[in-house]
């Protein structure tokens, strides 16, 4: 029996995940067996750890972080390990959110927090975040309404309601990010808030939450009772 065949520290990440599971790669080796291939001089598992350093401290905890652009300075990184990249992080993150929609109650904000969190809380700027839910609290859709700093200059209380209006909402729910990472609210998030919620008061739709996202944290701005 050839004992280095049978040690799975001698076998490659695709190898390995064969014979013993992909639960049983390394951070390092999971990317590698995703990538496949290295460059001339640079075998895949240092790529993958190129990469993962590139990331930052936290090593796939912050592969999102990562942009094209950022990964095509990676040597050894060119458009179609880029893409390969990209395309996991998205599927990881839409797999999240598939899940946590099965179970989201929209009254809870911790739920609500959840399945918005991988889609904010990487973003380098603020995304507002219009959520309309019918009478009973149902999902009907989201969009963004504002990209970049949260203030009451930039947040039209008019658009909020007309895109109610037109989806027969009536419930709103408004969620954005603080790229920060740190959720607390801002006397601008705040002050937009009650304006939004006043609003709602005179042509009965009723602001259910304002949820701030940062990183792997959230603030509810209701159960704050800033509103």
């Amino acid at each position: 029996m050839n004992k280095k065949n049978n040690d799975p520290y001698n076998l490659m990440p695709r190898e390995k995940a064969v014979k013993y599971g992909v639960s049983s790669l390394t951070d390092v080796e999971l990317l590698a067996a995703i990538i496949h291939t290295g460059v001339s001089g640079i075998g895949v598992l240092d790529l993958s750890e190129s990469i993962l350093k590139k990331a930052g401290s936290n090593g796939i905890g912050d592969l999102a972080n990562l942009s094209f652009e950022d990964l095509s300075k990676i040597k050894g990184i060119g458009m179609a390990k880029a893409i390969q990249i990209r395309c996991i992080i998205e599927l990881s993150k839409r797999f999240a959110k598939s899940r946590a929609f099965k179970k989201i109650n929209f009254k809870k904000a911790d739920l609500v927090a959840s399945y918005y969190m991988e889609d904010l809380r990487h973003l380098k700027q603020e995304h507002l975040k219009l959520v309309l839910l019918d009478s009973k609290c149902n999902f009907i859709k989201d969009l963004t309404l504002t990209i970049g700093t949260f203030n009451s200059s930039l947040i039209s209380v008019r658009d909020v309601f007309i895109n109610a209006l037109k989806s027969d909402a009536v419930m709103i729910i408004l969620v954005h990010n603080h790229p920060s990472g740190d959720p607390t609210p801002s006397s601008a998030d705040i002050k937009v808030t009650r304006e939004v919620y006043e609003a709602g008061k005179l042509i009965g739709i009723n602001l259910v939450d304002h949820i701030i996202i940062g990183d792997k944290l959230y603030v509810s701005l209701r159960e704050k009772g800033l509103f």
